[in-house]
C-alpha cells in the first residue's frame, strides 16, 4: 500500500505524540530496570497504531506499508529512545516471515506479532557479529525419520535482540549447502538463552545456544529472504539513529541558549557556535542518507544496496559524533548517569556495531560502487 507524504508525516506524528506522553526519559529509565526491559502496555498501544504491523500485509492483520513509512516511524522511536522490540519483532521477524514463509506460516505467525501478543526475534549471526552469510554459526540437520520433515539445530547465535523475552524465535541456519529459516519453541530441548552484558540497557541482547534443538523450517527461501529483512532493519536502525541524533542535538542547542556564563548564554561563544553548526550538518546529512536509503529500497532500485550501506555507516557515525559532542558541550553535568545525554550516547555506541557495524557497511558500500 502507498500513502502520501502528508499521511506519512501524520503517522510519524501520531507515534511521536504517543511516545512523548508515555516514553519520557523517566519512563525509559524505569522500564530498563524491569525484568522484561520494555513496557508491554505501551507495546500494545503501538500495536493499535499499526507500528507492530507496519510491514505486514492487511490480510494478516497489518497495515502493509513499506520502507519509507518504516524510516519515518523509526525516527520517532529513536528520538524517544524507545526501549521495545521494534527492530527485532516489528521489523526483522515480521519481514523475514513475510519474505520466507509459506501462506500457512504467515497466517500462523504474523497476526500475533501484529497485535503485540507475541514478541519475535531473529538469531542470525555468530560471535563475529557480521550479520552476513559467512557469520552464520548454526547448522540445521534434517531428521530423516521425522514424518513432518523436522530439523535439529546445533551451534550458537550472538547479539539476539530482545532474546530473553521473545516467544516467537526464528533462527537462520546453514543446511545442505544453503541457508534456511527455522522456528523453535521457547522451551525446546537443547535450547539455552543467556542474557549478554550490554553497554546500552535499552537494547538488550542475548546469546542463543542450540544442541540438537528441534526446529521447524519456515518456507523454502534462503539468504535472499534474510538479506531483505536485514535491509529493512538497517533502514529502521538508520531512522532511529537520525531521530536520536536530532533529539540530543536539539537538547544541546536548548542548553546553549539557557546556560549563562560571564553574563551571557554560552551559545553565543564562537567555538560552541562552530561546533553546533558542524553537528547540524552531520544530522541533516545523516537524515538525507536514511531517507534516501528508504526511498531506494521502496522503489526496488538496483542502487538500494549501496544506499542502505551508506546509511548504515553514515547515520551510526553521525549519531555517535553528535552524542559525544553533546556531552562535551554540556560540560561536567553531562558526564553523570543522571543526564539524558548518557542514554543517547549508549544507544549511539550500540548502533555502531549492531547489524554489522559501520566498518562492514563501508565495505559493502564500496563493493556496491565497484570500488
Amino acid at each position: 500500500m502507498t500513502i502520501s507524504v502528508a499521511e506519512r508525516a501524520e503517522l510519524a506524528a501520531a507515534v511521536s505524540e504517543l511516545l512523548h506522553d508515555e516514553c519520557s526519559e523517566q519512563d525509559v529509565r524505569r522500564v530498563i530496570e524491569t525484568d522484561d526491559g520494555f513496557d508491554r502496555a505501551l507495546w500494545r498501544k503501538l500495536a493499535a497504531q499499526g507500528v507492530t504491523g507496519l510491514l505486514v500485509d492487511s490480510e494478516y492483520g497489518g497495515v502493509g506499508l513499506g520502507a519509507l513509512e518504516l524510516e519515518a516511524v523509526a525516527e520517532a522511536t529513536g528520538a524517544a529512545l524507545l526501549p521495545a522490540p521494534f527492530l527485532s519483532s516489528a521489523v526483522l521477524a515480521s519481514a523475514l516471515i513475510g519474505a520466507s514463509g509459506t501462506e500457512d506460516d504467515k497466517r500462523r505467525l504474523l497476526p500475533a506479532l501484529v497485535d503485540g501478543t507475541s514478541v519475535g526475534t531473529v538469531a542470525v549471526t555468530g560471535s563475529r557479529g557480521t550479520w552476513a552469510p559467512e557469520g552464520v554459526a548454526v547448522r540445521a540437520t534434517a531428521e530423516k525419520d521425522s514424518p513432518d520433515a523436522g530439523y535439529t539445530l546445533t551451534g550458537n547465535a550472538h547479539y539476539v535482540m530482545h532474546g530473553q523475552v521473545a516467544d516467537m524465535i526464528l533462527v537462520v541456519a546453514r543446511t545442505d549447502g544453503e541457508f534456511g529459516v527455522f522456528q523453535i519453541a521457547p522451551d525446546a530441548d537443547g535450547f539455552e538463552r543467556t542474557a549478554a552484558t550490554v553497554f546500552d540497557p535499552t537494547v538488550p541482547l542475548s546469546t542463543y545456544t542450540f544442541d540438537a534443538t528441534p526446529a521447524r523450517r519456515i518456507g523454502t527461501e534462503g539468504w535472499d529472504a534474510v538479506q531483505h529483512a536485514l535491509d529493512l532493519a538497517l533502514v529502521a536502525l538508520a531512522g532511529e539513529q537520525v531521530g536520536g541524533a536530532r533529539r540530543i542535538f536539539d537538547i544541546t542547542v536548548d542548553y546553549l541558549k539557557t546556560r549563562i556564563q560571564f553574563g551571557r548564554p554560552i551559545g553565543s561563544f564562537q567555538a560552541l557556535k562552530h561546533m553546533a553548526a558542524d553537528l547540524l550538518v552531520q544530522v541533516e546529512s545523516a537524515t538525507s542518507a536514511a531517507q534516501h536509503a528508504a526511498a531506494e529500497l521502496a522503489s526496488g532500485s538496483e542502487k538500494s544496496s549501496g544506499a542502505i550501506a551508506l546509511a548504515g555507516f553514515a547515520c551510526a557515525e553521525a549519531y555517535h559524533t553528535t552524542a559525544m559532542s553533546a556531552i562535551q558541550m554540556h560540560g561536567g553535568i553531562a558526564f553523570t548517569w543522571e543526564h539524558p545525554a548518557h542514554l543517547f550516547l549508549r544507544r549511539a555506541r550500540t548502533g555502531l556495531q549492531l547489524l554489522g557495524g559501520s566498518g562492514l557497511h563501508r565495505e559493502r558500500y564500496l563493493s556496491a560502487k565497484g570500488a
